[in-house]
């Protein structure tokens, strides 16, 4: 009796276990556009400086952890570093936009990847379009619209960063379509054998060798980092190792684990923890309630949409 008792109980764990990470992990990279901005304008950190030392800090950890055991000739696939320049390219695009623009703003755009990814895959893989897509993707621009209709007004980084939404927002937009390309090319990678640990170790790679040279080239002050205070270090390491590593490698695992499907039903999370995250860090909030409506409307349409197409995402 009682190994039935267990029998029947077991498998329900692991499941809510993993989409509890799930979700932990979809709330990290909500957050992700909004720790980047308080780091380059309230901290004062170059931006290549600090993408080139929050993936240096994962890479350690990544080369004891997972290193060892990946099959070294996977990285002789050109795909695979096709790969790792969509990385550098999604991810220097991106930091440039939450510099110029609100991270609110920056995470809405990001939500609209998967159209993006719709649409490339119709024109370069000739897959059919996704059921609704052109339904959800006008009601979501809708949900922009109102979100954008209204000035955010004075934020915590107003006084000393100029904000130019128009710049930053078309880098996001180059960046979300950076990011639908990153996931063509997965999936493509995949045929080829070229496992998610392989994949992990090319982007942390790719953007460290990139960002620290070209923070050497464009002279950034890496004095900057010695004038940080005790709440700079804090944000710094939930960046580095809360999200480059914790959400990352929990994305990656509650996929093996529950489809990609599932967590990616979930990712309209990630504008409610970027609205969540900066309006604590930043000062950045909606403001009136057409905005709000704007909000609601994105994340019920986005996540309606994948649901309906099983959508994939990073």
């Amino acid at each position: 009796m009682n190994v039935n008792e267990k029998t029947d109980i077991r498998p329900l764990a692991p499941v809510w276990q993993w989409l509890a990470v799930a979700v932990l992990a979809q709330m990290g990279w909500g957050a992700y556009p909004v720790l980047l901005r308080y780091l380059q304008t309230v901290s004062g950190i170059p931006g290549l400086s600090l993408l080139a030392t929050g993936n240096f800090v994962v890479l350690l950890i990544a080369a004891v952890a997972i290193l060892p055991r990946v099959d070294k000739s996977i990285f002789r696939l050109r795909i695979v570093w096709l790969f790792g320049l969509m990385v550098v390219l999604r991810g220097v695009s991106n930091m440039l936009a939450t510099r110029f623009t609100l991270a609110i703003y920056a995470q809405m755009i990001y939500l609209m990847t998967p159209f993006i990814v719709a649409f490339l895959s119709r024109i370069v893989l000739h897959e059919r379009l996704p059921r609704h897509t052109m339904k959800a993707l006008t009601i979501a621009l809708f949900g922009a619209v109102l979100i954008t209709s209204v000035n955010l007004g004075d934020t915590a980084v107003t006084p000393s960063v100029t904000r130019n939404d128009f710049l930053g927002m078309g880098l996001a937009v180059a960046s979300s379509f950076f990011l639908a390309l990153y996931m063509i090319i997965t999936r493509r990678a995949a045929k080829d054998k070229a496992p998610g640990e392989a994949l992990l170790i090319v982007h942390l790679v790719s953007l460290f060798v990139f960002t620290s040279l070209a923070s050497l080239v464009v002279g950034e002050d890496w004095g900057q980092w010695r004038g940080l205070t005790f709440t700079d270090w804090l944000i710094f390491a939930l960046f580095s190792l809360g999200i480059l590593a914790g959400a990352n490698l929990g994305q990656i695992g509650a996929i093996q684990r529950l489809g990609a499907p599932v967590v990616s039903s979930l990712m309209a999370l990630r504008l409610v923890s970027a609205l969540a995250f900066a309006a604590l860090l930043l000062g950045e909030r909606l403001t009136s309630l057409w905005q709000l409506l704007g909000a609601v409307i994105i994340i019920v349409t986005i996540t309606w949409y994948l649901r309906q197409n099983g959508g994939e995402e990073k």
